[in-house]
């Protein structure tokens, strides 16, 4: 069984005055790389915990880089079959 490993990196950066956490979820496969963004705001009224904020920025930056991998498979069928992919799940 051959077995592959990939890595995602997670950069996160806080902009205090703009009360919102950037994250930017990174992939490096052998011959790619995706990345995916993903940001959180801070309501005025709530209590600053970070953490908070970089759980939600990097979740929704991980569901987009989630969303380009997919595409890049289909696009990678597509090449191999000549068809339309029908990805299911």
């Amino acid at each position: 069984m051959a077995v592959r490993q990939w890595t995602v990196d997670i950069v996160i950066d806080e902009v205090e005055d703009e009360r919102t956490t950037h994250a930017e979820a990174r992939l490096r496969t052998d011959g790619e790389q995706l990345a995916g963004r993903g940001t959180a705001y801070r309501h005025p009224n709530d209590v600053e915990v970070p953490q908070i904020g970089d759980e939600l920025a990097a979740a929704r930056a991980l569901s987009e880089l989630s969303h380009r991998l997919v595409l890049a498979a289909a696009q990678d069928i597509e090449e191999v079959t000549h068809r339309r992919p029908h990805l299911r799940g």
